[in-house]
């Protein structure tokens, strides 16, 4: 089997990857129509309703952060996410009825996405760090890549499909649809072999300090620090995508269900190519964050001035690529390099950053788009993406003492070596960059966290 793959030779992993494969298609397409459900159904073109639905969302990550850090560190994981993954199917068909019989308003919406955001900050940091009960520690970045190749190939099915279903039928069967996948993540969880589970390595520490320890930890590892910085800017500006894709397909190409699913699943393609470049590297380092970042940015710059629909969706390959190999490389770097006692809780930071910062940026985001057009809103997100470059940058000058310089047509830099033992070191020589060149064909210009 591939290298790319190694992690399905598990075959607790292989059970777990097939059951998520399915339910992340629903995902989708739960996310697609109720992005679709408010922007046309409930109100007239509002992307300030969008934003304020992702904000719900993804605000308890932040809210519940203390508490889901630790359910994550110290429950039984497995069936942590058998309660979680339930609960989100149910509330997949609340929602459903709801819209199938005609009786949803938009605060329907707006309570549902709040309770599904209260499960999901349970479920997000267990579900990531059940990963390492799944495959040994060599496997684990490539298991994580693989997880995110699969929510990301689900992104390119699961849009086009509720654009069908939207068009043929309605917003709420594709939310009836999505209950219905969650029944193969239970059926995954139940038939896996608790004895080839791999075992956990400490469990958190019991007192009143252990809530704040996972912060500590993060404090004082300056590499987490800029990682999780340069993070919280892209996905607080830039990974807004519902609002950008829904807005430009609305507002200026002027399409319907069809093309915005489309589009949702032409960005899916770059972030399966990202998610896939990432599988192959045996560990991710902090370089490849800040050329993600800066080629986000770029990406993001080229969407908003594209004339076209087509011009639209190939910019949005790039940036899919691009910030999937931001996002996949930081988790795995973060899980590799943190103590396994306290990954629960610093994966639950993490996601907090990723997830959380949605609702500062979202409205603001959605505003942008209503008040100045939805290529502006598109601009915001590049200069997260260049502002979170210049964060990287500032950490290897600083930290690593990042040395540049030229030599012919080539572009060489040089870092510090890492004293061995160092928290989260990783020894580092010289290495030659190619200019412009892509996470794929210079993997040594990489050096983060996804």
């Amino acid at each position: 089997m591939s290298s790319t793959f190694r992690s399905l030779r598990v075959r607790n992993y292989r059970l777990w990857a097939a059951g998520a494969a399915v339910s992340n298609i629903g995902t989708w397409m739960q996310r697609t129509a109720q992005d679709w459900l408010v922007l046309t159904h409930l109100t007239d073109h509002n992307a300030t309703a969008v934003g304020i639905v992702m904000a719900l969302q993804f605000g308890p990550q932040l809210v519940l952060l203390p508490l889901t850090g630790l359910a994550a560190d110290r429950l039984d994981r497995r069936k942590l996410l058998i309660a979680t993954q339930a609960s989100m199917g149910l509330l997949a068909l609340g929602l459903g009825l709801l819209t199938v019989s005609g009786l949803a308003q938009l605060w329907h919406v707006y309570v549902f996405a709040l309770l599904l955001g209260i499960v999901s900050a349970f479920d997000a940091p267990a579900r990531q760090t059940f990963v390492a009960e799944l495959v040994s520690e060599k496997d684990l970045s490539n298991a994580v890549a693989l997880n995110s190749t699969s929510f990301n190939a689900a992104r390119m099915v699961g849009p086009a499909v509720a654009g069908v279903v939207i068009a043929s039928t309605g917003p709420g069967e594709a939310f009836i649809i999505n209950a219905a996948t969650y029944v193969a993540v239970l059926i995954g969880l139940a038939c896996l072999r608790k004895n080839e589970l791999f075992a956990r390595d400490g469990k958190g520490g019991r007192g009143k300090g252990s809530l704040l320890e996972g912060f500590r930890y993060v404090w004082n590892r300056p590499d987490l620090r800029a990682v999780l910085a340069m993070l919280f800017l892209v996905a607080t500006f830039g990974l807004n995508f519902p609002i950008f894709i829904s807005t430009m397909s609305v507002g200026a190409f002027h399409g319907g269900a069809g093309q915005y699913g489309l589009l949702s699943s032409t960005m899916a393609i770059g972030s399966v190519t990202g998610a896939l470049m990432a599988a192959r590297r045996a560990r991710p380092r902090l370089g490849l964050l800040v050329l993600g970042s800066m080629v986000f940015g770029l990406g993001s710059l080229a969407a908003a001035l594209m004339p076209n629909v087509i011009g639209f969706g190939l910019a949005l390959i790039v940036t899919g690529v691009a910030a999937q190999t931001l996002t996949t490389s930081t988790n795995s770097l973060v899980q590799l390099s943190t103590e396994p006692a306290l990954r629960g809780r610093v994966i639950a930071i993490l996601l907090a950053t990723l997830l959380g910062s949605t609702p500062i940026g979202a409205p603001i985001v959605g505003w942008v788009a209503d008040t100045f057009g939805p290529r502006w809103a598109m601009g915001v997100a590049a200069a997260s993406g260049i502002a979170s470059a210049l964060i990287g940058l500032r950490y290897l000058v600083r930290h690593r003492g990042l040395r540049l310089w030229r030599e012919g047509f080539r572009l060489r830099y040089a870092l510090q070596p890492v004293v061995e033992g160092a928290a989260g070191a990783q020894p580092q020589r010289a290495e030659v960059v190619e200019p412009l060149a892509t996470p794929e064909s210079s993997p040594k210009t990489a050096a983060t966290a996804g």
